[in-house]
């Protein structure tokens, strides 16, 4: 199997300035060629380092890519250090990435400088991708075998996410022209509400029986819950296809509900998917949650179909005003309890005339009330029939805990949807 590596270039990435994206969004597109990434390493904006990391990566590696330095300033050095990794002085100006520059900085009402121009200069040992968002050209170097022990190609990419995600196609596109590629398939599963461990535990005698070819991973995300990858390598995609459909039906059989999506897959897009299909609506009212229910539901594209709006009704005042919540139940049984998060998910329903709706109450954190620990939050969901409530306990940082109160009230909802249409 072709073996890659991707390679950050930039001190804003080793000091924790800038989060590294580009590796994640590479890597997938390799995979999905059948293309096994074995090495992410990301290094400083020095000439000589650069030179002996990529040397080292191109003796193991068929592919290496690169991200980083190559904007107009001087701190941006990478170009020349490809320069003499490739064995020339010498530079070339690229006129496909040269009218694209001349496209941009025109569009953004900006002078041409000498600085930029100079964006369109390229070692004369590469081919140019011209770069559709971004004023620095892909460039790829092809080195042949007597150079590293075997064939090795090059590809340096520019830096800023968006460019890179835009030029990905290209370079893709480049690889499967020049490589021997072979099969992989992926098929994923999502779950909600089993810790990784304890999902380990369940199907472990299923995990133990697998082929050897075949791969299980486990991709757990606060927002999205487990996802379980089913890999398999180097056969052909009908045959593995089949075979891994037949593995997928095993497991299904094992977890049942704990699975919410066949596919990778969100909760707020399979929840969207439900209410689309079936012409329901959803609005939500939030307290601890702040807003993170509302903004993960607006995420999917169309959600305007059945997303009617939301009350963050953090204060007390604005829960009583707003959404109806007696004042008797907050004194009776405080802000964190069910009954409070029942009256805020009917009150919101009720008010925006929705068929169903969720609400969020409780502490983020740091610190409890004296009665309910930091971490608890209590969902509320609502629907024509009744109101159900479900409490959730964690024990994280505050970010971490509103992300999680957030998936566990979509993922109470999604299952109250399921059961409301008998699904």
């Amino acid at each position: 199997m072709i073996q890659a590596s991707i390679c950050t270039i930039g001190d804003e990435i080793l000091i924790g300035q800038v989060v590294d994206t580009n590796s994640s969004e590479i890597s997938r597109a390799l995979g999905a060629l059948g293309i096994r990434t074995d090495r992410m390493v990301s290094l400083a904006d020095d000439h000589d380092a650069i030179i002996q990391t990529l040397t080292a990566e191109l003796e193991t590696h068929d592919i290496v890519i690169t991200t980083g330095g190559l904007g107009p300033t001087r701190d941006d050095i990478t170009k020349s250090a490809l320069a003499e990794l490739s064995g020339t002085s010498r530079y070339v100006e690229h006129a496909g990435q040269l009218e694209k520059v001349h496209e941009i900085l025109h569009a953004r009402g900006l002078d041409v400088l000498d600085i930029n121009r100079a964006q369109a200069l390229v070692p004369d040992t590469c081919e140019v991708i011209v770069n559709q968002r971004g004023t620095a050209p892909i460039m790829v170097f092809r080195f042949p075998e007597n150079r590293f022990g075997h064939p090795a190609t090059l590809y340096a990419m520019p830096g800023v996410p968006f460019e890179t995600t835009a030029a990905l196609p290209d370079v893709v596109k480049d690889i499967a022209a020049h490589h021997q590629l072979q099969t992989i398939w992926h098929r994923n599963l999502m779950t909600y509400g089993m810790a990784e461990s304890a999902l380990a535990k369940k199907i472990e005698p299923w995990e133990t029986a697998l082929p050897a070819d075949m791969h299980l991973a486990y991709l757990p995300n606060p927002l999205t819950g487990v996802r379980l990858r089913l890999s398999v390598y180097g056969g052909t995609i009908e045959e593995d296809k089949t075979r891994v459909e037949a593995e997928i039906d095993r497991l299904k059989a094992i977890l049942g509900d704990v699975i919410y999506a066949d596919g990778d897959d969100t909760l707020e897009h399979a929840l969207g998917v439900l209410l689309k299909a079936h012409g329901k609506t959803v609005s939500a009212a939030e307290s601890c949650t702040g807003g993170e229910i509302s903004h993960l539901i607006t995420n999917v594209p169309g959600s305007s179909n059945y997303y009617l709006g939301s009350v963050t009704s953090y204060a007390i005042s604005v829960k009583e005003k707003v959404l109806g919540v007696p004042d008797q139940v907050i004194q009776d049984y405080g802000v964190v309890s069910s009954e409070v998060a029942a009256a805020m998910a009917e009150g919101v329903r009720k008010l925006t005339g929705s068929d169903y709706a969720v609400s969020t109450t409780g502490l983020a954190g740091p610190g409890g009330d004296g009665v309910n620990p930091e971490g608890t939050v209590w969902v509320g969901v609502a629907t024509l029939k009744a109101v159900l409530t479900r409490k959730y306990q964690y024990h994280n940082d505050r970010k971490r805990n509103i992300q999680r109160f957030a998936a566990s009230a979509l993922h109470f909802l999604l299952s109250a949807v399921k059961d409301d249409l008998s699904i």
